[in-house]
């Protein structure tokens, strides 16, 4: 009896199992992304798109906008590559991706810039907000004044590094779209010499005040590896995803990518070199992307290494480790504690730049995220 009861049963919910099966099966596949735009950087024209105006967070591509807003304020004058800027308190405890500064080092604009753009340095970006606004508040208003004269209506700033606030947030967070990413990377390509810090590979930091200097590489995997790309941002936390404002030139043409929310680096960056492969014939032949106003100030005569070499050839992009931009990294190899400085010790006035200690130490070392 007990036989027959269980034959009975497996014959009455067999349709609806098999159901459920084949609707599992058929389910589709989340894509690799949230979304993204492909845009023709000459014309501005948007070639190719899929859910353009989502909002999300960029994390740390934010720092764009941040360039962008330091980059006014140097062409207004306010601001040179050479202007000293002494590091605070408040710079060395923001956490998350850094180069360690620390309030008893004195470093350049153009050293924080390119500790910003090739390393994703919070620290870096906050000295520079209070630098070019001296507050963090009064930054972020110019970055989203400078936000909406470029049309970017699905965006605000909250932060200029990118990091997700405290409470975890959506609302209180920094938010935009891939649109707006495509239009500000245009901006930045027209008007400012953003690729000369976005196409460095390798660069040191801090060697003329420290023991051993820190040695920054780009968290954009596709420089030097997919053809002609130079640029320009990467960015992720787990409430962003992994994002990319990607850009790259063939002869007279250059395209701009941008993606967010993708689960992994490997995807994101193997969805944005098919992005490019596939609309880089849709820009037309006579399409010249020329800088309205090249911006090429005087260095300040760093000696640090830079490479920024791109093969003619197409590689697909290897699988490689990124950190999240809030989990702090472990300092770099040999550095040790050095003396707490409260903000009543921090110097008033630069220190020599021969004066050199260790990096102190960031604590625990943090837990870094790599791609599947």
């Amino acid at each position: 009896m007990f036989r027959i009861l269980c034959l009975a049963l497996t014959i009455a919910f067999a349709p609806a199992v098999t159901a459920f099966a084949q609707t599992k099966k058929s389910a589709p596949t989340r894509p690799p992304y949230k979304g993204y735009a492909v845009m023709d950087a000459a014309s501005g024209e948007i070639i190719a798109q899929e859910n353009a105006t989502l909002q999300s967070p960029p994390a740390s591509v934010t720092k764009l906008m941040t360039f962008l807003v330091v980059h006014d304020r140097i062409a207004a004058g306010q601001l040179s590559l050479t202007t000293p800027v002494q590091v605070m308190v408040e710079d060395s405890k923001i956490g998350g991706t850094q180069v360690w500064l620390d309030p008893r080092e004195t470093f350049s604009v153009e050293e924080l810039l390119y500790a910003l753009m090739v390393q994703s340095a919070n620290d870096a970006a906050t000295a520079l907000a209070r630098a070019a606004a001296g507050s963090r508040a009064g930054f972020v208003e110019m970055m989203n004044a400078r936000a909406q004269a470029l049309g970017m209506t699905d965006t605000v700033f909250r932060t200029p590094h990118g990091l997700p606030p405290s409470t975890r947030k959506l609302s209180e967070s920094d938010l935009t779209t891939p649109r707006d990413l495509a239009l500000l990377s245009r901006e930045l390509l027209l008007k400012t010499d953003v690729l000369k810090y976005s196409s460095v590979k390798e660069r040191s930091f801090g060697g003329d005040q420290r023991e051993a200097p820190v040695i920054m590489r780009t968290h954009n995997h596709l420089v030097g590896k997919v053809a002609g790309v130079d640029g320009l941002k990467t960015g992720y936390t787990a409430s962003a995803g992994f994002c990319l404002a990607s850009t790259a030139q063939r002869d007279s043409r250059r395209i701009i990518v941008t993606i967010m929310g993708s689960p992994s680096s490997k995807e994101r960056d193997l969805k944005v070199t098919e992005l490019i492969e596939a609309h880089f014939h849709k820009i037309p032949a006579t399409s010249r992307f020329v800088p309205a106003k090249p911006f090429t100030p005087a260095t300040s005569g760093s000696s640090a290494l830079i490479t920024s070499a791109v093969p003619p050839s197409l590689i697909t992009p290897a699988e490689e480790t990124e950190q999240a931009d809030d989990v702090t990294p472990p300092p770099p190899a040999g550095a040790a504690p050095a003396a707490v400085v409260t903000p009543e010790q921090t110097p008033t006035a630069p220190l020599s730049p021969n004066i050199r200690f260790k990096i102190p130490s960031s604590g625990k070392p943090g837990k870094t995220n790599s791609s599947p």
